[in-house]
Formats: structure tokens, sequence, C-alpha cells
């Protein structure tokens, strides 16, 4: 019994060390790895051979295809779609915020959609300028997106979140990505914003964000991104898929594309800004909810069928999706191990394994009260860790709804 409980013990600490810490050093050292043969491959080929010998011919195809649309000067035509419910205080910003991007207004289309709005804004969206805007029934974020797209003339359909601000060259570095005929899906990368009044400290996502999007690089650099972020992305016309509205964009769209022969990749350059959620507790609330959305992905959304996956991406998917959500069950199991052990008997070692988790959760109580910052980073540990055991309930209780309210603060 006791060799049992140790098997358990490790086999769940190592498994949640390596989901939030191996994976990503692995991923930097094949990252590095890569870098070091292409920079052989550029040596031999200034000492006579082609730069692009050795270079897979569909990469190749996808080199020659940036080159000329780069000689060319030609952007693709864009739409860019603003789901929006309710959102009259800030659709107006959001809009005029668009219609400035650094993109040739006649290969531009601005769709505002919607979704069962019960103030003003589709008259605020029409009166800053949006070229279309539809008033839908309520039927969810993704619903109302997909009834977008049909409308769309652009060769490339972009999504905004409709209290997300793109920086001006933002639609420039997305639709570049599809220079390479390779790409489906183009994400960029969102700075959180501490809303005006909001304490200080209070919400550690801005620590959380920055990792996820370090690792996100590597994925992309390596092969494909394994989840998007709803504020600002996009894909091909031609290649967009239609999902069951309760299952969010951000994470069905890159695998989905993947299983399609086609590549999500990450832009660093597309940057947009939104507010963050002001609160811990409100942080959770909206984790909470993303949860409830992703679990039907996971079961039965295609997530977990390995078909259509290369063994690499297969790999990543596990490492960086599937662990991560299973965290919750993994530390429970960890520490009831750790509990039987020291009860069995008591070592030093498992001692000392029992009292670090433990104090992991007092710092999380504490933080609350004293504040300080190594505890409001555990307390965001805690929490993250136990909403998708939280969204899992909601979900397996009561389903998932196709729409959602936004986050207290962020508006």
């Amino acid at each position: 019994m006791r060799s049992a409980l140790e098997v358990v013990f490790w086999a769940c600490a190592a498994l949640v060390v390596w989901t939030h810490v191996g994976y990503a050093v692995t991923l930097a050292a094949l990252s590095g790895a890569a870098n070091l043969l292409r920079r052989r491959e550029q040596r031999r080929g200034r000492g006579g051979r082609s730069v692009e010998a050795g270079i897979p011919e569909r990469a190749q195809a996808g080199r020659q295809a940036g080159r000329q649309a780069e000689l060319a000067g030609r952007l693709p035509s864009l739409s860019l779609i603003i789901a929006a419910h309710d959102e009259e205080k800030v659709i107006a910003q959001t809009v005029q915020h668009a219609l400035a991007l650094d993109y040739p207004h006649a290969q531009l289309q601005l769709i505002v959609a919607c979704d069962g709005c019960t103030d003003a804004t589709a008259e605020r969206a029409r009166g800053a300028g949006a070229d279309l805007v539809l008033e839908l029934p309520r039927a969810g974020k993704i619903r109302a997106q997909d009834l977008a797209v049909e409308r769309a003339s652009g060769e490339i359909v972009a999504f905004c979140d409709a209290n997300a601000l793109w920086d001006a060259r933002a639609a420039r570095a997305l639709a570049a990505a599809f220079a390479d005929p390779r790409v489906g899906y183009a994400c960029g990368q969102v700075r959180f914003e501490r809303p005006r009044g909001a304490r200080s400290g209070a919400n550690q996502e801005g620590v959380y964000w920055r990792y996820e999007l370090a690792v996100r690089a590597l994925e992309s650099r390596l092969c494909s991104i394994t989840a998007g972020n709803g504020a600002i992305y996009a894909t091909r016309r031609d290649a967009y898929i239609v999902v069951d509205p309760i299952m969010g964009h951000d994470l069905s769209l890159p695998f989905n594309m993947v299983k399609r022969g086609l590549r999500a990749v990450y832009v660093p350059g597309a940057e947009a800004s939104e507010k963050m959620v002001p609160s811990l507790m409100g942080e959770f609330a909206r984790k909470r909810r993303m949860m409830s959305h992703t679990w039907p992905i996971v079961v039965r959304g295609g997530m977990l069928s390995p078909r259509g996956y290369p063994p690499a991406y297969a790999a990543m998917m596990f490492s960086h999706r599937l662990l991560r959500y299973c965290t919750p069950l993994l530390h429970v199991l960890a520490l009831a191990a750790n509990v039987a052990l020291v009860a069995d008997r008591v070592t030093a070692l498992y001692v000392c394994t029992l009292s670090l988790q433990a104090a992991l959760l007092l710092a999380a109580l504490l933080a609350g009260v004293l504040g300080a910052r190594p505890l409001l980073l555990a307390r965001y540990y805690v929490l993250t860790t136990a909403s998708p055991a939280a969204g899992l309930w909601d979900w397996m209780r009561h389903g998932t709804v196709a729409w959602w309210d936004a986050a207290e603060g962020t508006r």
C-alpha cells in the first residue's frame, strides 16, 4: 500500500511540475536547437548552397508566397467583426479605434454583430461609422460571429472583443501571417491594463499572462499554438469553422485548424489592450465561466481525439491543455497521498512535501489579510487552479449556456 501511495504522489507531483515548468523549459530547449540548425543551414547557403536547400517544399512555397505578397504590396481584404451584447458604454470607442487602423480603408470592412442587445449598442455603432451593424436575437457570441462571417466580404475575417483596442499596426501584422498558405489561424497578444481605482496587486493575471504568451511564442515557432485569445485573432474566410455555440473559438479553432492540415500561429506584433478584471475573485469567476465552456470542447468537441494531430502537436495538447485542466485533481491526489504517507510512517521527506503543500494553502488564505505580493501570487495560483474543477462542476450540474455577460470592472 505504501508503495502505491508513493507512486501516486510522485506521479501527480511530476505531472504538475511538467505542465507548469518542464513543458516550457523543453520547448525553449527545442526552439534553441531549431535555431541552431537554421543558422547552420544559412552558413551552408552562404558557402555556395542555396539557403533554402533542405527546407521542406511546403515551407519554401510559404516563403515564396510571402515574398510575392510583399513585392506586390498587396494586403488581403479584411473583415473585422466585433460581437457585442449591451456594450453601449464602449462600442463607439472600439469602432472609432478600429476605423483608425493602419489598413487601407478600401480593403477593410467593419461589422458589429449585436447579440440580443437591449441598449443603444447598435445605434452607437452606426453613429461611430461601422460599415455593417447586425441586430440579432440573443444566441451567444459564437453564433453572432457565425452570422457576421456569412455577411463578411473579406478574404480574412478577424475578430475583436467589444472592449479591446487594437494597436494601429495590428491588422497588418495579423494579415501578414496569412502570406504563408499553410496558416489558417493567427492570434495576437493582449496587454491587460489595470482599471482606475483598482487595488494594485489584487489580480495577478498579468504575471500568468506574460508566462502564457512566452509559451505560446515557443509553440508557434516549433509547430502550432494550442489556444488563442478572443480579443485579437483572425482566420481565412474559406477556412472558418462553425462550432457549437457553447464552445469558444479561443480553444476550439487552433486544434481544429491543425486537424485540417493548417497551422495556428501567434503573432506578437499584433497587439491589443483590454482592462483587467480588478479583483482576484472576479478573475476566478471569469475563469470559472471560461472553463464551463472549455470542458464541452475537451469531452465532446474533438480535442481528445488524436486523429489529425501530428505527434509533436499531440504532445503539446497533452502537456499544455489536458494536463493543465486536470491540475486540480492532480493536486488533490498528491495531497491525499502525502497525508496518508505521513500517517503511515513519519519521514523527513514526506513531512517536508506535506509542509510545502500546507504552506501554499496557508499563504493563499493569508493573502486577503496581509496583501503581500508572494501571498497574492499563491492565492492567484490556488484559485485559478481550482477554476477548472469549478467549471466542470457547473457544466455537469446545469450545463453551459451559449451567452455570458461582461466581467465586472472590464468596461
